[in-house]
């Protein structure tokens, strides 16, 4: 087995990059591929493979960012089951990218994360629990770490489990 077939099944995300960057290179030197390989499409759908793997983290992360807010903010009590279960799955789903691409990992974009997620939770708030929004915090008060802890949950701020 070679080196970027041991890759694409050690780290997905990373073979993409590799595999991109390979083809680039031989794009560059005008081979007379052209006519076989249409190098300049096969080059972006390699790359959106890479890119369609770290958006769904990213789409992940945020779910998880709103349900922690809506957990520690939220003074209803009937779907605190949801948002957790909501949590778990994405965690599961987070856990799940990160071991077929262990180099997504240093690639979270926490920043864009909470934006995203703060969105939908004020989204939310907004239609159920509008006294609420004033309270969230304008910057993540929670690390990568504790949004990817299979048990960790911000206390509620209205006593709530």
């Amino acid at each position: 087995m070679g080196r970027s077939a041991s890759l694409y099944e050690a780290d997905f995300f990373a073979w993409t990059e590799q595999q991109a960057a390979a083809l680039h290179r031989l794009a560059e030197r005008r081979l007379n591929l052209e006519d076989d390989l249409d190098l300049t499409n096969l080059i972006d759908e390699v790359e959106s493979m890479g890119l369609s793997q770290w958006k769904a983290v990213q789409s992940a992360l945020a779910r998880i960012v709103e349900h922690l807010l809506k957990l520690e903010y939220s003074t209803a009590v009937e779907p605190r089951h949801g948002w957790r279960e909501t949590v778990d799955t994405q965690r599961v789903s987070i856990s799940d990218d990160y071991d077929n691409s262990p180099s997504l990992r240093g690639r979270a974009d926490l920043d864009k994360a909470w934006r995203i997620g703060r969105r939908y939770a004020v989204i939310s708030f907004k239609n159920h629990e509008p006294a609420t929004i004033p309270a969230l915090p304008a910057d993540c008060p929670y690390t990568l770490d504790q949004l990817l802890d299979d048990d960790w949950y911000p206390a509620s701020r209205h006593g709530l489990t």
